[in-house]
């Protein structure tokens, strides 16, 4: 984190306008109303930037969030002269972001800042397409030997038209081009910053995309990134992004996932196969027929592994991880001593980098996993595990070692939160009522102190009559510097498996915060909805628990009447892909609602669609649940299927769960439920997207009232109305489809 923050903190309060008066103007130029949380929120970022402490914001849908703190980011880089990097997890924000809001904020506040902020967006090198690969050609695929012809000649007709837009793109930026490709096809366009010959070497420097981007964002004064971006910036020795003081993260909910997908390595036989291919004529014969060899018995040992965690490193499997890592050591050897006769060929140059990347990835997944089998199972700090193709539509997926981090919060403990100083934000980052959880995972202390029950803070002083539950007056506050107490010990009286566990008790990366320069604040201002007259939280307790075997037709039977109550308008999110279909393949036949599955077309037209038809119902899994936004009356009714836990046998969230058990902790509470209620929030929220927005909730999975976890879990939703009646969800649900005022306001 930089020094002086405290210190120039009134300098530059005197020497930029107030954030307050910057924020009115903004919001007043693009003719919008203000907004309690937003100016709360506004305020809180600006303290956390002045004063060095981190900031974790929840800011319900409907706050404006982005401008809350887009206002602060810029107020700061223009008077210091610093350059604040706001990271996102989805391409929308991120277009939201470039497109819309920071014009408007640049041309607004540039009369009061004396110049208009400069922004710019950057992305990983693989993200823009390389000139020198599209002209030269790629080398060959490691995966090119699993598609069928019909698919490998799709691809080509997706390359053409990728050479084709290379020749009028500006930027060069792969989400600039619609419609999309595979990533196939985008392969044989693209290089990672291993494969990249570098700006000197190559005859298209000078024109090269991604440096004209990095340049572009080395003069912003805001520069918009992505997670995946920032996780390398804080992994990698070397910088990645311009030199900054300042981070904010919006859509933070991801960033463990996101941070933990960079840090993972894989290993599968076709790409042994294929790095000893891209070695080519580089190297004698003899030196890749080891690699091939260490192939061909790599493809035998790992075809006999089953799927899941691998705890014990059985000596064939050793063997074979050993021989890969040799002989790709090997290879690389001789492929950099090669090199050296080959500098003035920029063609002969990309195809050694293009091999070496192959072959450092290979010997450094191969060692890595090898080393990650200590003898303590508890203290290990990776997972490795066999990841195998599902029963169907996966035929050409092979049999693949995955390693992954842990845990990451030590990491960004000590390479983003001890450098910078961060505001984390989404609309759901309080679960069971703390921030605890989340920060746990973040590498961020244990609260210091709280405010109000499981750490709820009262109204703030000068907040409007009424303030309550759903009005951004009411705020929760939590305060993080390393002190043993907070909101999680509030937190599910009497239940040594509730709540109080999950909040309190073992999480990722707490040995890494304990330095001040890990204080942290956490902020809830709040949503502009009334939840409680907005919405009724359904749970269908009358149900049996889920079984593994599919959907009950007691279930079946209930998301029929409930849809047909509302007339269609249905957003059906599921656990499983499987579940989805069941439900999608029994119900057609039973309703007259057009009802639409993900995977039968691709999931952007699919969601266009069912905001199109008010009358139907949209089934599917995990991007549903995060990705869609449909305001209005299309979607009246979200209805979940099973409380999300995650999969007993999934290798990386079980292993997490033995690692906190291990420290004394709930591994249950901290890692299932934790991530079972920040999917439930992200869901639940799905259905209220603007002021008028009405409608219900309906979870068909009992345990979310019966359970002892379930108040935990409910804690983490937005405070609608709660019933278990089903006489009285449908006839809400009737009125809701005829027009008539939702139960709530009669």
């Amino acid at each position: 984190m930089p020094s002086g923050k405290a210190a120039r903190a009134d300098a530059q309060a005197a020497s930029a306008p107030d954030v307050a008066g910057l924020l009115a103007v903004a919001v007043a130029d693009i003719g919008g109303a203000e907004r309690p949380g937003q100016v709360a929120m506004a305020a809180a970022v600006q303290r956390a930037i002045d004063t060095g402490e981190h900031l974790a914001v929840q800011a319900g849908t409907g706050t404006g969030k982005s401008l809350a703190y887009l206002v602060p980011a810029a107020r700061h880089a223009v008077a210091e002269q610093a350059t604040v990097v706001v990271s996102t997890a989805t391409i929308a924000l991120q277009r939201q972001l470039i497109d819309r809001d920071l014009p408007r904020l640049a041309a607004a506040v540039k009369p009061a800042l004396g110049r208009a902020p400069v922004f710019a967006i950057l992305k990983g090198r693989r993200n823009y397409l390389c000139l020198q690969r599209a002209a030269a050609g790629a080398p060959e695929d490691p995966a090119e030997m699993l598609f069928d012809a019909r698919t490998i000649s799709a691809t080509g007709r997706q390359v053409e038209r990728l050479h084709e837009w290379a020749a009028r793109t500006a930027t060069g930026d792969r989400d600039e081009l619609m419609p999309g490709v595979s990533e196939q096809a985008w392969r044989q366009v693209s290089v990672t910053a291993r494969e990249c010959i570098g700006a000197q070497r190559c005859p298209f420097g000078t024109r090269c995309f991604a440096e004209l981007a990095r340049d572009e964002a080395g003069r912003a004064d805001i520069v918009v990134t992505n997670h995946a971006l920032l996780a390398i910036d804080a992994l990698e020795d070397f910088d990645v992004l311009p030199e900054h003081d300042v981070v904010i993260i919006d859509e933070a909910h991801d960033l463990v996932d996101r941070v933990t997908a960079v840090g993972s390595a894989e290993l599968s036989a076709p790409a042994v196969e294929a790095a000893a291919r891209r070695c080519g004529r580089m190297i004698e014969d003899a030196v890749t027929g080891r690699l091939r060899e260490a192939a061909t018995a790599a493809a035998r040992v790992l075809d006999e592994i089953p799927y899941g965690r691998i705890d014990v490193l059985a000596e064939p499997l050793a063997v074979s991880l050993a021989a890969v890592r040799d002989a790709a050591r090997s290879c690389a050897t001789d492929v950099r001593a090669s090199a050296k006769n080959n500098e003035e060929d920029p063609e002969r140059v990309a195809a050694g980098r293009s091999a070496l990347a192959s072959l450092d990835e290979l010997h450094g997944a191969a060692d890595r996993i090898l080393g990650a089998f200590g003898a303590d199972i508890a203290s290990r700090s990776d997972v490795v595990w066999m990841d195998r193709p599902g029963p169907a539509g996966e035929s050409s997926r092979p049999p693949t070692l995955r390693v992954a981090p842990l845990e990451v919060g030590g990491l960004l403990a000590d390479r983003l939160f001890s450098r910078h100083t961060v505001t984390l934000t989404s609309a759901t980052l309080s679960l069971g009522g703390s921030f605890e959880p989340m920060a746990r995972q973040w590498g961020l202390p244990r609260p210091g102190g709280q405010h109000g029950p499981a750490g709820r803070a009262p109204a703030a002083a000068d907040a409007e009559p009424g303030a309550g539950p759903g009005n951004a007056a009411a705020t929760v506050e939590e305060t993080g510097a390393g002190d043993a107490a907070g909101p999680g010990d509030a937190t599910g009286p009497g239940d040594a498996t509730g709540p109080r566990d999950a909040a309190g008790r073992a999480g990722f990366g707490a040995d890494a915060a304990e330095s001040n320069s890990l204080a942290w604040t956490g902020l809830d201002v709040g949503s502009p909805f009334d939840h409680p007259r907005s919405g009724i939280l359904y749970v269908a307790r009358h149900l049996p628990p889920p079984g593994r075997d599919g959907l009950a037709e007691a279930y079946l039977t209930e998301l029929r009447e409930l849809i047909v109550a509302a007339g269609g308008r249905t957003l059906g999110l599921f656990s499983s892909m499987r579940a989805a279909r069941q439900a999608a393949d029994e119900l057609r036949g039973r309703i007259e609602f057009p009802l639409l599955c993900q995977g039968d077309d691709p999931t952007s037209q699919l969601v266009t669609r069912f905001a199109a038809d008010e009358a139907s119902c949209l089934f599917g899994t995990l991007s549903l649940w995060q990705g869609v936004d449909v305001p209005g009356p299309s979607l009246q009714l979200v209805v979940i299927d099973r409380i999300p836990f995650p999969r007993p046998d999934d290798p990386l969230a079980s292993a997490r769960q033995r690692a906190v058990a291990a420290r004394g902790g709930n591994g249950f509470m901290s890692v299932a439920a934790a991530q079972a209620a920040l999917l439930l929030a992200q869901g639940t929220g799905r259905l209220l997207r603007t002021m008028s927005d009405r409608g219900v909730v309906a979870i068909l999975d009992p345990r979310l009232v019966t359970a002892r976890y379930g108040s935990f879990l409910r804690e983490s939703l937005p405070p609608f109305w709660a019933t278990t009646d089903p006489a009285v969800v449908r006839g809400a649900l009737r009125r809701l489809a005829a027009g008539a005022t939702p139960p709530t306001e009669a």
